[in-house]
């Protein structure tokens, strides 16, 4: 059975639902909370949930938020690696505005350690998909054995890199050792600025990016726009793929449910024109949701939308 491998960390997310944000210095009155597992979880969830293997294959703790990991992803069905560690998973403090928009505080915990021991438990085959973020590259614990392990993965392995909002602290010596390994790039308008130093939109955002993993599939993703993406089995295609217009409440799992549909689909073969659609598709019904592990089931992506494989651009 193909298995998407996930060594993107787990944490623990405190969701405080604010009007505004504060300004420097000042306070406001948040309107609502809540605890639960989040960071590398709600990918691995968007997998499990379309019928696909899913394993966590990154350390997590033995203190109180790892058992809320630990619990979290065994609801799923996801399979995990390791033992609980010494110590505690960490956690991400996530302010969301009324928009859905949210911005982050991370305090990391066991999971940015990750160890060859850790890596030496799982054996990813030509099939399988195996998924990194820019956390994990950045932390100076994590980063050198991840990005030794990944190049050293043999072909056929579907290796991908999902910067995140870090993209910027990833050592450049690191991400240029990894950038060439890489099978496909999925990131935000906002981190592909950041990784191309282009201030542009759209097609021409991604032309930007493309020259730094020329043979990967690359995707920006546009959150209310959908995304574009060429490279990879697109050549030099540009496809873009439009969302439907929905109200958005919380944003924050709109990117792993778009990835977690994009990887579970190409592990199972779907061509990457239909993969596209559904990501943006699962996305747009994630961000309907309150929470950060919001990916719909494969049934649920149906119902909604029925006809979106009729959307083409």
């Amino acid at each position: 059975m193909p298995t998407v491998y996930s060594l993107e960390s787990i944490l623990v997310d405190v969701a405080i639902e604010v009007p505004s944000l504060p300004e420097r210095g000042g306070d406001v009155l948040a309107t609502a909370s809540r605890t639960h597992a989040g960071g590398g979880f709600n990918l691995v969830a968007a997998v499990a949930r379309q019928g696909v293997r899913s394993v966590y294959a990154a350390p997590y703790g033995g203190g109180r938020y790892g058992d809320v990991i630990r619990a979290a992803l065994a609801t799923e069905g996801v399979a995990w690696t390791a033992a609980p560690r010494t110590g505690d998973s960490g956690f991400t403090v996530a302010l969301v505005e009324p928009d859905g928009e949210r911005t982050f505080v991370t305090m990391a915990g066991v999971e940015a350690a990750v160890t060859d021991d850790d890596l030496a438990a799982i054996t990813p085959l030509p099939g399988d998909a195996v998924v990194v973020s820019g956390y994990d590259l950045a932390y100076p614990g994590s980063g050198p054995v991840l990005a030794g392990w990944l190049t050293g993965l043999p072909d056929g392995v579907l290796v991908t890199l999902d910067p995140g909002p870090l993209v910027a602290e990833i050592p450049p010596e690191r991400l240029r050792r990894v950038l060439p390994r890489l099978d496909i790039l999925t990131l935000n308008q906002r981190e592909a600025r950041l990784l191309s130093g282009a201030a542009s939109a759209g097609a021409d955002l991604l032309a930007a990016v493309r020259p730094l993993v020329p043979a990967a599939l690359t995707i920006v993703r546009e959150g209310a726009d959908g995304c574009v993406a060429s490279g990879g089995p697109l050549g030099d295609r540009v496809v873009a793929v439009p969302a439907p217009v929905v109200p958005a409440v919380d944003t924050t799992g709109a990117g792993d449910a778009h990835t977690g549909v994009l990887l579970a689909g190409l592990v199972t073969g779907h061509p990457v024109d239909d993969v596209l659609v559904d990501a943006v598709h699962a996305a747009a019904v994630s961000v309907r949701h309150v929470g950060s592990a919001t990916c719909p089931t494969r049934a649920e992506l149906d119902a909604a939308y029925p006809e979106r494989h009729r959307v083409r651009t």
